[in-house]
């Protein structure tokens, strides 16, 4: 993973916080200093939060469960998007849908209508209904896969949420909280910490300063992926031996021909037994 120092944090600019006049009390413990009117986040505090919050999210990944990025405001969309898209997880960048979490099964049913209007459009139903409905109906398709085309994928809940400023996401959290999901959070000054459970004291606005923290968490989510990946690999393969031609035989069938050996060998050994009493008789 990449380890990130305070001074690249500094060069972000992950320190800025928002005026004094902003703040949230409960950000006390990881404020600096107030400059100007603004309040300087701790980065030292800052470096601490981002590796233990990745170390979590690494786990998260290595058990092969899914990490579901939200970020609705504008300069963070492109690059929560492409982070998440490296890491193969699911992002919501647009609108969060009311009722995603604690009202999934509905949010699936869009997604599969989605599925419904393409499998139209490839089958013939597209030409043999009117212009209108078919206008409609693609109006529909193109307002689905804008707020629900990153997660089409998502068949189950997340079981942690990564969130950039939690205070314009507070339906995200609040509805993450009620299910007992795990949250992870970009917290600016203006923001209570204790929203979440695990705060990234950070700039939540500048876009250098949410691509340096995502890049970090990307790579901690990256490497709990290869891990999964080296452990599955690595249980196939004692699982899998060679024989002598240099062919991969399953541990099963390997067993099987010892066991079949072994039956040979007791056979054998019952056969000449039986011809020692007949002869004796």
């Amino acid at each position: 993973m990449s380890k990130v120092t305070t001074e690249q944090l500094l060069e972000s600019g992950v320190h800025f916080g928002h005026l004094k006049r902003k703040w949230n009390p409960a950000m006390a413990p990881y404020i600096f200093m107030e400059k100007n009117g603004i309040h300087i986040i701790d980065l030292n505090k800052t470096a601490a939060k981002l590796e233990e919050a990745g170390a979590a999210l690494k786990q998260i990944a290595k058990s092969g469960r899914i990490i579901l990025f939200v970020a609705t405001k504008k300069q963070a969309k492109e690059i929560v998007a492409a982070a998440s898209k490296k890491v193969n997880m699911p992002y919501v960048t647009e609108r969060w849908p009311g009722g995603m979490l604690t009202n999934f099964a509905t949010i699936r049913k869009a997604v599969r209508k989605m599925g419904q209007i393409d499998k139209m459009a490839t089958d013939g139903t597209f030409d043999v209904i009117s212009k209108k409905e078919k206008l409609s109906i693609s109006r529909e398709r193109e307002k689905l896969e804008r707020n629900l085309g990153s997660i089409a994928d998502l068949s189950r809940l997340p079981a942690a949420l990564f969130i950039i400023d939690i205070s314009k996401e507070h339906i995200a959290v609040a509805e993450a909280k009620r299910l007992g999901i795990p949250t992870f959070g970009v917290v600016d000054t203006n923001s209570n910490p204790n929203a979440v459970d695990f705060a990234i004291p950070a700039n939540d606005d500048a876009a250098k300063s949410i691509e340096i923290i995502l890049s970090v968490i990307a790579s901690y989510i990256e490497e709990g992926l290869s891990e999964r990946k080296f452990d599955k690999d690595k249980g196939e393969d004692d699982e899998n031996t060679l024989d002598a031609d240099g062919n991969v035989i399953s541990r099963k069938n390997q067993l099987s021909e010892e066991e079949e050996a072994e039956a040979k060998k007791q056979g054998a050994g019952r056969g000449r037994t039986r011809s020692r009493r007949g002869a004796t008789a």
